[in-house]
């Protein structure tokens, strides 16, 4: 999985769903199979809405994007998990990351 491949982030369980945390954050979630939410900020979100990339809502509060995995280029995914762990990596994990 991609998001494995970011520094520091792991693998645990979501109410019985695989998520994607740095530290006890949740960067990402596997919903569904094939389904894919990742935690990104609105600004992101909007921008990355679209084809594969719908909106995520939790509530009335936009929380992120959910990703179609089948449909999605896994070049944008990419781009996705790292503007997720980018929002929430520490000073010391960003500054190391080339």
């Amino acid at each position: 999985m991609l998001a494995l491949a970011l520094p520091g982030v792991t693998e645990a369980d979501h109410h019985g769903r695989p998520s994607f945390r740095l530290g006890t954050t949740v960067l990402a979630t596997l919903w569904a199979p094939g389904i894919l939410n990742v935690m990104v900020g609105e600004s992101e979100a909007r921008a990355a809405e679209g084809g594969a990339v719908s909106l995520l809502w939790w509530g009335k509060r936009l929380s992120g994007v959910q990703v179609d995995l089948a449909a999605a280029d896994e070049a944008a995914v990419a781009d996705l998990l790292e503007e997720a762990w980018t929002r929430r990596a520490p000073a010391r994990l960003r500054r190391d990351r080339p």
